[in-house]
Order: C-alpha cells, then structure tokens, then sequence
C-alpha cells in the first residue's frame, strides 16, 4: 500500500559507529539497531555475538590511513542521524613513559586521535544533512584525572576532547550537536581482558550495555538537551555531567620498593 500524498513518508534513521564491534562502541550501536536504526559499524573485526548480524560492518583501521580514509569515504551513507566514536587505543600494559615504545605511541595517535578528526571529516556533512545531527564522542576519565603510567593515553584522550570542543564552536548546533559520554568505572571488554590474568573476577566492572538507555536517549533527542556536556555514566545507567562531579580516577599509584 503506497502513502497517501498528504502524509508524509517517515525517512528511515541511520547511525555510523566508529569502534562499535566491541565495548563501549557496541554497546550504543547495539541500542541504535535494536530501536529499529540502520547503524553501520567500522571498525576491524567483524561484530559477533547477538545482535551482531543487525549491524551493518565495514571493515575500517585507523593504522592505516589511506584504507581507513577509502572505507569512510565509500561506506558512510549521505546522511547519517547519529555517529559515535568508540574506536580507542591502549597500551597492552600501562608503563612508564620513557619505556612506551614509539609504535604504541604512535598508534595511540592514529586511532584515538587522528581516526576522530578523519571520522568527523567524513561524518559532518551527512550529520548536516540530517540537521541536526549528533555526533556522541566517547571520552575517558582520564582526560580529568592524569595519572601514571599512562602517558599516551591520557594526551590523546585529552587532545581528542579538545577538539571536540573546539569543533563543537564552530558548527551550528541546528546542524549537529557534540554530546561526550565517559564510564564511572571501568568496563569489561576485550581490550581490557587482554590486560587481565585468566582468572580476573569482573563482577565489580561496568557492561557495555550500561550506555544503552543514555544512546537511546540521544537517539530520541538528538542530544539537543546535553549540547555540548560530558556526562559520566553510572554503573546504575544512569548518567550525569562533569560539571556536576568530577569521574574517580581509575589510575594506580606507583608501587615503591
């Protein structure tokens, strides 16, 4: 049955999500496609497990610049309701600065830095389009709270929320609004498991389902509400600003001997 002319034909939603295989990033994409939104994800494996066959997958690597910028550029749709950077790099252990190898320095660059200003590239005129758009930048508490043996992490968190921000400034909240979500805690995902003994108990960590209800929120909202806020989501789901309360730091002290 066609639509009648005097009722205009409700346009389908899209969502990309850049690192939405695993953790945090497919957690958000997991809600978008679960409300019934195309969401595409770029990332470099696959996405498995329930609901990963919802999700559309473009194979993406931020360590590789000219691929990375051919699959953003052939595989985001003309518009795009909603996008997400998820996509984040971290050393296999944390370490002292001078003992970072200059590879996991540069590769923490490359994604957690350099991969956000090429998605924004590749996002912001299919965001526009939409008008507004939202584009949800998963930060850290890090960005807070520097702490040791963390060095690379935390100057690219924190040049990534700088930019953020300074993007944020120069476009037109009508056409995209910048919304930042951070975890209180830690959050069980197989980046952090890599870093983990076998037997690690990770009751006491955050799923990446807690972000569902505050991506559905921006879903129906387009972030309008939060425009240019971080907010820290709780291990409870729900979610407040830093201007609110600073997150706990997640760094350990130095052991002495």
């Amino acid at each position: 049955m066609s639509t009648p002319a005097h009722i205009p034909e409700r346009r389908p939603e899209r969502a990309v999500v850049f690192g939405g295989s695993t953790g945090i990033g497919r957690g958000v994409a997991d809600a978008w496609a679960a409300s019934g939104i195309e969401t595409h994800v770029f990332s470099r494996s696959r996405p498995a497990g329930a609901g990963g066959d919802r999700l559309v997958w473009h194979r993406l690597d931020f360590r590789d610049p000219e691929q990375a910028k051919e699959a953003l550029r052939t595989g985001i749709p003309e518009r795009v309701d909603l996008a997400c950077y998820s996509a984040v790099y971290f050393t296999a252990r944390r370490e002292p600065f001078t003992r970072v190898s200059e590879a996991d320095w540069l590769d923490q660059f490359a994604i957690n830095v350099h991969g956000l200003s090429w998605a924004l590239r590749a996002a912001l005129p299919a965001l526009r389009t939409a008008g507004p758009g939202l584009f949800l930048h998963i930060s850290s508490e890090v960005v807070y709270n520097a702490g040791p043996n963390r060095s690379g992490y935390a100057a690219t968190k924190a040049a990534a929320d700088s930019l953020i921000r300074s993007v944020a400034q120069e476009i037109d909240p009508a056409e995209t609004t910048f919304v930042q979500a951070l975890p209180a805690g830690m959050v069980d995902s197989p980046g952090i498991r890599a870093r983990r003994s076998t037997d690690f108990d990770y009751s006491g960590y955050m799923s990446p389902a807690t972000f569902a209800p505050l991506a559905a929120e921006l879903a129906r909202t387009r972030g309008v509400p939060y425009a240019g806020d971080a907010l820290v989501v709780h291990p409870d789901t729900t979610w407040s600003s830093v201007a609110e309360d600073l997150p706990v730091s997640q760094s350990r002290p130095i052991a002495r001997v």
